[in-house]
């Protein structure tokens, strides 16, 4: 079996298509075999009858023989009506009838015997003839071989050779059909070969012919440049947090080597502070960055029954913004996901929405047929609608966003978006009057009626929780 499986595919069809058709010209041999032996038997039978119905004439017209003439079996015999032997052919003279075909008969019995007295491991064709004169009934017997199994030793041998010929064609054809066949896959093992992590420019050639292997030529093909665009975004998410991480990074050097330079002149505490403000930019970087690769390796919370307008509530009510925020909450707008998760989400649009916003925040929750929706609006200066796609991308701002926060990240709006699709909904930028409106659709959880009985352990509606981030990190557009 370990053989086998290491056997290349063509071999293994090639010997299954072998297998088939051995089996199949098997069958037919010996179909043919035994209809041909069938026939010979049928033969041999009518040979023998037109035999006895000859020597029964001649009786008839003659009388009784003294002698037998030659029959197709060379064995007969001719017993009068006394069971005495008159005439014989061939070795059987003086033996009793070659045959016992039980009580006797008016009409003839003809039977296929075997391993009869007279003829030991040999099967032989016996009739049995009643011959009708005027001193009584004779019975005349005569015996004639059988053929074969294999019946004509020329047409077993033809189709011997026949079948042998057809597996040795069926076998070469297999191999050389299934060879052509895979050549296009061996051609594109060979090109998925020399790709390599830094070199992703190669794309298999497609087959000439419209077939299962161009459509699996394709589908590689768009496998190559999925694997080369989420290269590349790694790269660029590389290089982009590398260059993040440096400017906190070169900051805090050079206070600290200026400090050290003339340390009886710092101003210890300032510098502290300083320090500090860099190391905070530091920690929401490297928060949002691991949130990122969380998202990227599909990590996520428990998904459970949420309440999206019980946790938009306690998100609001747990820390006050710098603007009035408008409440337009539906009551139990149900959906199913990770709590934590979501309540992030929340957080980096109302941090989003609170930076861009002149004197007010709108959020609304409701729900839609099959769909929960939450949007929070803005009064600011909004997102240009060429530019509605770009916020989503990681480390873009906008210049609006570099001028009220230039200590942002350009990671809260991409990490809200991944959280929304990781959730099987979406966060977009639709129109609206004045600033922006970000609006998130998830798909709504129908409640379940609770059952009779269910007691306090299962009852009820588990308070909002409120996410464990906080703030997070500090998304931009």
């Amino acid at each position: 079996m370990t053989a086998w499986r290491r056997c290349s595919i063509r071999t293994r069809l090639t010997v299954a298509a072998s297998a088939v058709m051995a089996a199949i010209c098997a069958i037919g041999t010996v179909l043919t075999l035994l209809s041909a032996r069938g026939r010979d038997l049928e033969y041999q039978k009518a040979s023998l009858v037109v035999w006895a119905m000859r020597v029964i004439e001649q009786m008839v017209i003659q009388g009784p023989l003294t002698v037998l003439p030659d029959g197709p079996g060379r064995a007969a015999q001719l017993f009068d009506p006394a069971k005495r032997l008159v005439a014989s052919s061939g070795d059987m003279a003086g033996k009793p009838p070659m045959a016992n075909f039980g009580s006797e008969s008016t009409t003839y019995r003809i039977k296929e015997l075997c391993d009869l007295p007279d003829f030991p491991g040999q099967c032989r064709i016996v009739i049995d003839a009643p011959v009708h004169l005027a001193n009584g009934t004779w019975r005349l017997y005569a015996a004639a071989p059988s053929p074969p199994w294999f019946g004509n030793p020329l047409l077993l041998a033809l189709l011997v050779g026949g079948s042998a010929l057809v597996v040795a064609v069926t076998a070469l054809g297999t191999y050389r059909t299934v060879g052509k066949t895979l050549e296009p896959v061996r051609a594109i093992g060979a090109k998925l070969d020399q790709i390599t992590a830094t070199d992703l420019g190669h794309r298999v050639p497609l087959p000439k012919y419209q077939d299962e292997l161009e459509d699996l030529t394709r589908i590689a093909n768009r496998t190559l440049d999925r694997a080369q665009a989420a290269v590349e975004q790694q790269l660029r998410f590389a290089s982009d947090a590398s260059h993040d991480l440096r400017s906190p990074l070169a900051a805090m050097r050079v206070r600290i080597e200026d400090a050290l330079m003339c340390p009886e002149e710092t101003d210890w505490p300032k510098t502290a502070a300083a320090l500090l403000d860099s190391v905070e930019r530091l920690q929401e970087l490297v928060t949002d960055l691991l949130q990122i690769s969380r998202l990227d390796a599909g990590v996520g919370g428990r998904h459970e029954p949420v309440d999206l307008t019980t946790l938009v509530a306690s998100e609001l009510d747990h820390r006050p913004r710098r603007v009035r925020v408008v409440r337009d909450l539906a009551p139990e707008v149900m959906v199913s996901g990770d709590r934590i998760g979501l309540g992030r989400l929340l957080t980096n649009l109302l941090d989003n929405a609170e930076r861009h916003a002149d004197t007010m925040i709108t959020v609304t929750a409701r729900a839609e047929p099959g769909t929960a929706v939450l949007e929070v609006r803005d009064d600011g200066e909004g997102v240009p609608p060429e530019q509605r796609d770009a916020v989503f991308q990681r480390f873009v701002r906008l210049d609006a966003s570099r001028r009220k926060d230039p200590g942002g990240t350009g990671l809260g709006l991409p990490i809200a978006r991944q959280i929304a699709e990781n959730h099987g909904g979406t966060l977009t930028i639709e129109d609206s009057p004045r600033g922006a409106r970000f609006v998130l659709r998830l798909p709504r959880r129908v409640p379940q009626p609770e059952p009779a009985l269910a007691g306090d352990e299962h009852g009820g509606r588990e308070p909002a929780e409120r996410s464990s981030d906080g703030g997070g990190g500090r998304p931009s557009r």
